[in-house]
């Protein structure tokens, strides 16, 4: 009998060690703390004097068996066994709720130990489960947390799956600290870069601007100060395989590749790419720009629901408008042709500063329904083949 009691205990002490990452004597601390107030409390409800005693729990880690010692705070070398028959079973709840209260505050440091300086990093976990549209994740010694905003809203998650996540930032909550992810955010999108293309981890490439609609589309906007490194080609990588890499992370999620450069007209030019800019005035004042495009490729500017202005504006910081130009000798077209031109354009000239701008789309499968795509699908394919 006693073999068994000092197998549970044994086996019970090790297993919560384990699954909290939390050493055994600060458990054994934690169970004296909770027997010692539960004494009190105890000895309170039969009117005994405490005050004047101080009081201390010892535990045989061996089989668990514990005694309350007491003595007078004026005489410390008085102690002697003060444990009343049946405390086990009387304090039971009150140690229960104290030992979950001190786990959780040994949790706290392990948690801050662990992740706490790997806040605005990249951390693999596994989805466990949904709390409605919030989402668990495993991170191995403990749970994390990703809230609906900082989900990609395309994304279907399923349990068991292992993602990547930006380690966001660490709350204190009632119940202890909580580890946020996302991977809906910005940085994500930067420091997925950073593990994908070497140049941009050493610093000789930068993302100097980010603009992104999670889970639609994505353009960044790169630069390099070092002569002989082409800041584009770097993040597209051989055939295309890095830039790849980061849309696959990203759910499929469509990553326009930019040049950055101080020329304020060129960089919008290059940003509302891969169309034709015949013209661009700049109002400096209001900070608005207004671009002019051949007629056909005007919803190709404009992008679906009015994306690809949209970011390009959130990217360069000024306000854009397009107006679409007709262009000498080009045919008038029907709307039956202007419908089917959206759907399958024409290769369009690119000047020096747009030929740099790259695309990615997510890749098919058999498996995907198929989907109708717009100009801007089939311009983007043209340039990433290019």
């Amino acid at each position: 009998m006693a073999t068994t009691k000092r197998t549970e205990f044994s086996q019970a002490l090790k297993a919560i060690a384990q699954e909290r990452g939390i050493d055994p004597e600060v458990i054994i601390d934690t169970i004296k703390q909770a027997y010692v107030a539960a004494y009190k409390r105890d000895a309170r409800e039969r009117g005994e004097e405490i005050d004047s005693f101080d009081y201390d729990a010892e535990i045989d880690p061996v089989n668990g068996e514990a005694k309350i010692i007491g003595w007078p705070l004026e005489e410390p070398d008085k102690r002697k066994d003060v444990t009343p028959p049946g405390f086990g079973r009387i304090a039971a709840q009150t140690a229960k709720q104290v030992i979950h209260q001190k786990i959780r505050e040994a949790e706290k440091g392990v948690v801050m130990d662990e992740f706490g300086g790997r806040v605005g990093g990249l951390i693999s976990g596994v989805v466990l489960r949904f709390d409605g549209p919030n989402v668990r994740v495993d991170l191995g010694k403990t749970e994390a947390l990703m809230p609906t905003e900082e989900r990609i809203p395309s994304e279907r998650l399923s349990p068991s799956q292992r993602l990547t996540f930006l380690l966001k930032d660490i709350e204190d909550t009632p119940r202890g600290k909580q580890i946020i992810l996302s991977r809906s955010s910005d940085e994500f999108v930067r420091k997925v870069f950073a593990r994908e293309v070497p140049e941009i981890s050493s610093g000789s490439v930068e993302i100097r601007q980010i603009a992104r609609e999670p889970g639609g589309r994505t353009k960044i906007a790169v630069f390099s100060s070092q002569s002989g490194v082409d800041p584009v080609g770097s993040c597209v990588g051989q055939k295309g395989v890095r830039v790849q890499a980061v849309t696959n992370e990203l759910g499929g999620e469509r990553v326009d590749i930019i040049p950055w450069t101080e020329n304020e007209e060129e960089f919008i030019k290059a940003a509302i790419a891969p169309v034709e800019v015949l013209g661009i005035v700049l109002n400096k004042e209001k900070h608005e720009a207004t671009i002019t495009v051949p007629e056909d490729q005007l919803s190709l500017a404009i992008g679906k629901d009015g994306q690809n202005v949209r970011l390009a504006s959130k990217l360069t910081g000024w306000r854009i408008e397009v107006a679409g130009k007709a262009v000498e000798g080009a045919p008038k077209l029907t709307k039956k042709e202007e419908k089917e031109k959206e759907v399958k354009p024409e290769k369009q000239p690119e000047e020096k500063l747009e030929e740099q701008v790259k695309t990615v789309v997510p890749e098919e499968t058999e498996e995907e329904e198929p989907k109708e795509e717009n100009s801007e699908d089939e311009t983007q394919s043209s340039e990433k083949t290019q």
